[in-house]
């Protein structure tokens, strides 16, 4: 009984010790499950096309934005790798003079065009279910550049299928890309 007590009470110091030290550097976070980036020119286009070039069967991606060419390269790469990629994108891009959607689209990747909210302002890439993109990055240029966003790479299974959920909720009610003002 005595040892199973002191066994309990190490764990409980460690458990202690682990909550405390994030608590106080939540930068301490474990890096091979959270990368954090922050633009301008902070690496988030790199971390993304680096995440999509390491994909080994899928990438689902929901996007408000999409005019990033080094983003829509890595993906079609990725289809061409025979990736299963699909994408979600707000209506918007029926209408904006700069999208990645028909070079997308040309490139065999099917796009669906999601218009049934105000706004589909989602920023989400979920890679092999496993690895979560999210933040407030837009996939265009301005947000590597310009822009003050952040974007978090997370690699939880788990997390992840919440988002696959979600990214199935909102494909299911998301409608083929016809191209331009279809």
């Amino acid at each position: 009984m005595k040892k199973f007590k002191a066994l309990i009470s190490f764990l409980l110091i460690l458990v202690l010790f682990v909550v405390h030290s994030f608590a106080e550097s939540p930068d301490k976070l474990p890096s091979q499950f959270i990368s954090v980036y922050f633009s301008p020119k902070g690496g988030c286009t790199e971390a993304i096309v680096h995440e999509l070039n390491n994909a080994k069967s899928s990438i689902l991606v929901q996007a408000y934005s999409f005019t990033s060419a080094p983003i829509a390269k890595a993906l079609v790469t990725a289809h061409g790798r025979g990736i299963e990629v699909k994408v979600l994108l707000d209506q918007r891009h029926l209408t904006e003079k700069y999208t990645n959607a028909p070079f997308l689209a040309k490139s065999g990747v099917p796009i669906r065009i999601d218009g049934a909210h105000a706004s589909a302002h989602n920023k989400v890439m979920i890679i092999d279910g496993e690895t979560l993109i999210t933040g407030s990055f837009n996939f265009i240029k301005a947000a590597e550049e310009k822009n003050a966003e952040n974007l978090l790479v997370i690699r939880d299974k788990v997390l992840a299928a919440r988002y696959v959920g979600n990214w199935k909720l909102h494909e299911g009610h998301s409608e083929s890309y016809q191209g331009k003002n279809h």
